[in-house]
């Protein structure tokens, strides 16, 4: 008999975009030795494992982890009623504030590992017709070959 050609199938081009509900992000706090600590800003989900001094258990910023932090980040409070993804209200500087954070430290330093299902979805599970997938923050995967 002849011998099949082995095949190769090429790794697809970047993950599956993974959605985060609410209890799901809460997991990654940072208070559990070896877990990732993710961070959610405008519905973007970031592994910030590797700033572990500023994020995790005990340091500065672990109140932001966990969850999306949103308005924390744009009002740079870390007052627990500023620690939800609602941005009602805010000044245009916070939200100028909050663009800069989330390009000039969360997308430059940090991989992103999903998004929010609330970015994706309305509360009544019905999709959110503002979302575009073309404008979404992307992952970066190392090509390993």
């Amino acid at each position: 008999a002849a011998a099949q050609p082995e095949l190769r199938f090429r790794p697809p081009a970047e993950a599956p975009v993974r959605l985060f509900t609410e209890p799901e992000l809460a997991r990654y706090d940072g208070q559990q030795e070896g877990q990732p600590i993710y961070l959610a800003v405008k519905g973007v989900v970031f592994d910030v494992t590797s700033g572990k001094e500023f994020y995790g258990k005990g340091a500065p910023y672990n109140a932001l982890v966990g969850k999306d932090s949103t308005r924390g980040v744009a009002k740079m409070s870390l007052d627990p009623a500023d620690l939800t993804h609602d941005i009602t209200g805010l000044t245009e500087e916070e939200l100028k504030s909050l663009d800069d954070i989330f390009n000039n430290v969360y997308k430059a330093k940090y991989p992103v590992v999903g998004y929010t299902s609330r970015r994706i979805l309305n509360e009544d599970g019905s999709p959110n017709l503002d979302f575009k997938p073309e404008d979404q923050p992307h992952f970066n995967i190392k090509d390993e070959f």
